[in-house]
């Protein structure tokens, strides 16, 4: 007696039998119209299909349990030999619309977005939902914040692709909760300053061959700095979409190959009698902000490039490089260009290194020569750039003082302590 088989299983069945006669149909002769309306149906049918995987994936745990496979994906993988990258994929996805998104589950099955939409769209949730801790929010509220994100970005993807909804995701709390949209910004720019700083690396791998390969990660400040200075060398301009610049005998050069010499040109500037970097004078940047930013020292700050900052390290990097704030007053009027004469003059941080001789926080003995230049009353509080107002601080605790997890106070010989706030 034959087995008598689950309709899901009759109707998988009846797909693969359609799909066999799909696949004996030659389409290079289809005329034009015909391979348009072609294309895009099966498009749109390879994407449901994938969302039916997605969602079987998503439930299907019980099946690697029965076989002793760590995940349903690495069980799938070693079936189908598909790569692993695919089936994990298709496992978050799955898992991520029957467990959280069910809208965007049922948007997908239905038609209404892609695979690759739902995905954008479900990181975007994803990293959402993980904001309730950084603004503290009433836990009924901030489900019902979810909700209408939802249902807003399933609304978005009939006309948006991957990459708009990507970008509605970076700025979707300004939309369907605006109350906590600035506040939520700033304690992620603040943690992502931080990671960022711990994640921060550079190596130096010698070929053996007169060359060495330098790989660095660093924030994206500094990354901005360095790209500035470089194409202060460089001198970039586009020419039929490529950077121009040419050999001698007309040959183009790769403007990655003039960004490296550019940088050799860099090291070689360097004056060593000003080393380290922050010992002397720095890049100029340009730092939008408004006054009551600028002076509360909470909230964010715009580089040039488009890149958004906290304050506080807009504050900080105006102690040790040539920043240019443009402070905006109301309706986004500039109040004021600021020069890099509020540095520290080379002749003030000699005369600081002489007097402090390290980092003047306490039990620090990083030498002057390593340390930065910070105002006591910051210079966007009126503070003034002279000795009396100045002390040497190290990275580390000039990042410290401008801190709010941290207070600090003057000890009776001068140097900060810093403590956490409990």
């Amino acid at each position: 007696m034959a087995e008598t088989l689950d309709p899901y299983l009759v109707d998988l069945e009846r797909l693969h039998a359609d799909l066999d006669r799909v696949v004996e149909r030659d389409p290079v002769f289809l005329p034009v119209a015909t391979k348009r309306q072609a294309l895009l149906m099966a498009a749109s049918a390879s994407s449901r299909a994938q969302a039916v995987l997605a969602r079987l994936v998503g439930c299907a745990e019980d099946v690697a349990d029965a076989e002793g496979h760590r995940d349903v994906a690495s069980w799938l993988t070693h079936r189908t030999h598909d790569s692993l990258t695919t089936t994990r994929r298709a496992q978050r996805l799955g898992v991520a619309c029957e467990q959280r998104w069910h809208r965007v589950g049922l948007g997908l099955l239905g038609r209404r977005m892609s695979v690759d939409q739902a995905q954008v769209i479900v990181a975007a949730l994803d990293e959402l939902a993980c904001g309730r801790d950084l603004v503290e929010a009433p836990a009924e509220e901030w489900a019902e914040v979810l909700v209408r994100a939802e249902v807003y970005l399933v609304e978005q993807a009939v006309g948006f692709g991957p990459r708009e909804l990507r970008r509605l995701g970076e700025r979707l709390l300004e939309v369907v909760a605006p109350q906590w949209a600035e506040e939520l910004e700033r304690r992620q720019l603040e943690a992502a300053e931080r990671a960022a700083r711990r994640r921060t690396t550079l190596s130096v791998q010698h070929h053996g061959d007169g060359t060495a390969f330098i790989r660095a990660r660093v924030p994206e400040s500094v990354a901005l700095r360095v790209t500035t200075m470089l194409e202060a060398f460089t001198n970039p301009r586009k020419e039929n979409g490529e950077q121009a610049g040419a050999e001698a005998d007309g040959r183009r050069v790769p403007y990655e190959r003039r960004l490296g010499e550019a940088f050799c040109s860099l090291i070689e500037a360097l004056d060593p009698a000003r080393l380290p970097l922050h010992g002397g004078d720095a890049t100029t940047l340009v730092i939008t902000m408004d006054l009551a930013t600028l002076t509360a020292g909470l909230g964010t700050a715009t580089l040039a490039d488009g890149s958004r900052i906290t304050a506080g390290e807009a504050r900080r990097l105006a102690c040790t490089a040539g920043l240019v704030p443009a402070v905006l007053g109301t309706r986004s009027v500039p109040l004021d260009l600021g020069h890099a004469t509020r540095l520290f003059s080379p002749g003030q941080r000699k005369a600081l290194a002489i007097r402090d001789r390290e980092c003047r926080a306490d039990g620090c003995s990083m030498p002057a020569t390593w340390c930065e230049a910070h105002h006591l009353k910051p210079w966007s509080a009126g503070g003034r750039t002279d000795l009396a107002n100045a002390l040497l601080l190290c990275s580390h605790h000039h990042h410290l003082i401008h801190d709010d997890r941290y207070l600090h106070q003057r000890m009776p010989n001068g140097d900060l302590r810093f403590a956490r706030r409990t």
